[in-house]
């Protein structure tokens, strides 16, 4: 890592970043350097807080625009757009790009490079209007209609609840390919059984099928992370379940995994407010009632929610 900066003894006129346009398709980008000179003139530091560790190897970042499988004319929702630098190859790629930046330093930077390019627009604010809604800047600014994806390097902070939200939306993206941290990778794509399944893998899964695509090591960001990350992809999967089935799940699947380790009859038994009534549910489902949250696949969750009807207490 670069040496700490000297104190400035005056302001300091930030680097100019040379714009992409079409015309340079196939282009790299600017030096990391003449990046770093407009974020040092901006005063630039990066926030823990907003998750800011960027993805300065361009072979990975390609990598990841490939592994997303978009191409000419799809749109595509960027949150995070940083510098810029995944923006820049997914407009390499042809398509319609609309990213979210919420530190408006970095939009300023962002701008300079792209805000000529016909096919980018940014959004300058927070993708999540809190943490079980997206912003309705955001909203309004996807398809009503239509396939659309999300490709994202995603901070911790924002990975679950911007991926659940999007998920949820009446017209959610067809495929969801995301750069976080490998315990949220893992989550993500984490198989019933395994101590990573729980609410989070379960609400994406309902609709999505994960896989995980790569590995990126610290040494490819700056500032170099504490933690490796990993590259996912959700693909929407072809039936989606219906509204009033899936927020049920939602809810059955917040009451077992407060108390994973405890049995399902034990749960159950609390939810229902009566053992008698939580042993009938079970046995119209066919549940062993020793297992536990975490042993439930989609399949048994289903079947909870089928069987279930009147059994939750108020």
């Amino acid at each position: 890592m670069s040496a700490p900066d000297e104190p400035m003894r005056e302001a300091r006129e930030p680097a100019a970043i040379p714009a992409a346009s079409d015309a340079d398709a196939t282009s790299a980008r600017p030096s990391w350097a003449t990046f770093k000179a407009a974020l040092d003139a901006r005063g630039f530091h990066p926030s823990r807080r907003f998750g800011q560790n960027f993805l300065l190897d361009e072979n990975m970042v390609r990598a990841i625009v490939r592994d997303a499988g978009v191409g000419p004319g799809d749109f595509v929702l960027e949150v995070g757009a940083g510098c810029g630098f995944l923006s820049l190859q997914l407009l390499h790629a042809g398509v319609d790009l609309t990213a979210v930046e919420v530190d408006l330093r970095l939009a300023e930077v962002v701008t300079e490079l792209l805000g000529a390019h016909p096919r980018f627009r940014l959004i300058r604010g927070d993708v999540l209007e809190s943490k079980h809604t997206l912003a309705a800047a955001v909203v309004a600014a996807l398809p009503r209609t239509g396939p659309w994806h999300l490709v994202s390097n995603l901070p911790y902070s924002v990975a679950g609840p911007v991926l659940v939200n999007a998920s949820e939306l009446e017209n959610p993206p067809r495929s969801m390919t995301v750069l976080v941290q490998h315990e949220v990778a893992l989550r993500l794509a984490a198989a019933p059984g395994s101590d990573d399944w729980g609410p989070l893998s379960i609400r994406l899964q309902l609709d999505y099928a994960p896989e995980r695509t790569r590995s990126v090591p610290p040494g490819l960001f700056w500032p170099r992370p504490q933690v490796d990350s990993s590259v996912v992809r959700l693909v929407q999967r072809a039936e989606r379940w219906p509204e009033g089935e899936r927020r049920a799940v939602s809810r059955l699947v917040d009451g077992l995994f407060q108390r994973r380790r405890q049995t399902l009859l034990r749960v159950l038994s609390d939810l229902a407010g009566d053992r008698e009534r939580a042993q009938a549910w079970l046995a119209r489902t066919g549940l062993d009632p020793r297992a536990r949250a975490e042993d439930l696949d989609l399949a048994s969750l289903r079947a909870l929610v089928a069987a279930g009807a009147g059994s939750l207490g108020s």
